[in-house]
């Protein structure tokens, strides 16, 4: 007789076992012996023990399986745009207060694990509702116009102080870089991550300065240095004219041809910007532009650079073949416009005025709202496309 024979076996003369009287026990308990060959001792201790409900986990038992911690947790992850768990764990407490305004109060005990869970624990919980996306392309193409002119950075600035930002241009055109349609300019500053995004029609080089002018004139701290790519939007006189003929010069440089990672900052936030937002597919009409733009230039950028955490690469040591890397503790843009000492009271009076009337969860509804009527619009266009 075989293991799960047995305790078949045991399951159906247990109840029986413990309600017969004593002569029948023992009849029982002489039976079960003989069938099993079991020592009598260890028998009985089978007979009068409890049966066992399922299996049973050894360790302590889990904390995290409140439904109102998990409801928390879930609506702050969707509303950051599907942060990883590091920029999550530290987007929790700034986000916290928001959802007891707009959704309903949270008890001390869900707030405490709020606060105290770990990143580990995080990608756990989340790993059922992680998305994938996929790819685009890349339609960088070399501007040899006054590459000459524009010298190559081959060193870090001085990422002390804000002011010092990397630029790129993101292509929304689907599966195909033929004709037109709109491009994101992407600017990063590299000490705070503060980041700033807008539409342009075909990449055009006046379209590309007319949104650099206005990206500057709502920058919480002076533009002091722009390094870009080599592509013709950036490499031409308008550009270099813009940055060189001011009282003040901005140092303009840029990356070394075919090196992407020498705009690191900027390529990274070329997928939680843009492409979270407005993803792979083709935008080619161009009275999209300015609801972009309108987008682009309010609740967006308030929502990620007050509300999203990012991190930071402050020290890279190589061993061997093998990188290590060690990272900042992740804070949010508009905490390190604040902690810096290079940007007057006034701004910082100015953008603390303007945070404590912001609420991300109000700021999602109105990004969503309008990101409906902008693919609304780009499904009629398609439509439209397709009978002609």
């Amino acid at each position: 007789m075989g293991r799960k024979e047995k305790l078949a076996y045991l399951r159906v003369i247990r109840p029986r076992y413990k309600t017969a009287d004593r002569r029948t026990k023992a009849r029982i308990l002489d039976e079960f012996c003989a069938v099993c060959e079991y020592n009598r001792k260890y028998a009985t201790r089978l007979l009068n023990s409890q049966p066992k409900r399922g299996k049973t986990k050894r360790g302590k038992k889990p904390k995290y399986t409140g439904q109102l911690f998990m409801q928390v947790l879930q609506a702050i992850y969707k509303a950051s745009d599907f942060m990883c768990s590091d920029r999550l764990k530290a987007a929790i407490p700034v986000w916290l207060p928001h959802y007891e305004q707009t959704h309903k109060p949270v008890d001390d005990d869900t707030r405490t694990l709020l606060l105290s869970v770990s990143p580990a624990t995080i990608d756990r919980l989340l790993s059922p509702i992680r998305a994938r996306v996929g790819k685009g392309l890349c339609g960088t193409k070399p501007g040899t116009l006054l590459r000459s002119q524009i010298p190559v950075r081959t060193a870090n600035w001085d990422i002390n102080s804000p002011g010092y930002m990397e630029a790129d241009t993101v292509a929304h055109c689907g599966n195909s870089l033929a004709g037109e349609f709109v491009w994101s300019l992407t600017m990063t500053d590299i000490h705070s991550q503060w980041t700033e995004c807008r539409a342009v029609w075909n990449k055009a080089a006046d379209g590309v300065l007319a949104q650099i002018r206005d990206i500057e004139r709502g920058l919480p701290f002076e533009l002091l240095g722009f390094d870009c790519d080599n592509g013709s939007e950036f490499i031409n006189h308008n550009l270099v004219n813009f940055f060189k003929n001011r009282p003040k010069p901005v140092h303009f440089t840029r990356s070394r041809p075919y090196r992407k990672n020498d705009n690191a900052h900027v390529e990274q936030k070329n997928w939680t910007h843009p492409r979270h937002l407005l993803g792979y597919y083709r935008i080619d009409d161009m009275t999209l532009v300015d609801l972009i733009n309108d987008l682009y230039a309010n609740e967006w950028s308030l929502l990620q650079n007050h509300f999203c955490p990012s991190l930071k690469l402050i020290e890279k040591v190589k061993f061997g073949s093998k990188f290590h890397k060690i990272y900042d503790k992740p804070i949010t843009p508009y905490q390190r416009i604040l902690y810096s000492d290079k940007i007057s009271q006034e701004n910082k009076a100015m953008l603390t005025h303007l945070h404590n009337r912001l609420n991300p969860f109000k700021l999602k509804k109105r990004i969503e709202a309008k990101l409906n009527n902008i693919f609304k619009l780009i499904r009629v266009t398609f439509i439209l496309r397709q009978r002609i």
